[in-house]
């Protein structure tokens, strides 16, 4: 009888050990959730990287068109930042308006 109960003593001190230890592993600061939420930023930042090395390389291709001076590539960044046009062509502005329901 009495080494039953203390079986049951050691036995719910070790339960109770476990956990304390697992709830500490999982939600301490650096425990798993944290560990989890890091992941998970971990892979939209490289996501973020990945798109801005693409949009780095077109740009730079850009660079380079425009360092050789290519026309075309010359004549649309004319055109889209400066608003410039060719001799004889006109510039049609088109205004919308919002329909606006009351």
């Amino acid at each position: 009888m009495i080494k039953n109960k203390k079986n049951k003593f050691f036995l719910y001190t070790f339960i109770v050990i476990f956990l304390i230890g697992l709830i500490y592993f999982v939600f301490n600061e650096h425990g798993l959730i944290k560990y989890m939420k890091l992941a998970k930023e971990i892979d939209s930042l490289n996501q973020e990287i990945s798109t801005l090395k693409k949009e780095n390389e077109n740009l730079n291709s850009e660079i380079d068109s425009l360092k050789k001076g290519i026309p075309a590539k010359i004549e649309k960044l004319a055109r889209e930042k400066y608003d410039m046009i060719k001799e004889g062509e006109q510039i049609i502005e088109v205004k919308v308006e919002e329909n606006v329901e009351k």
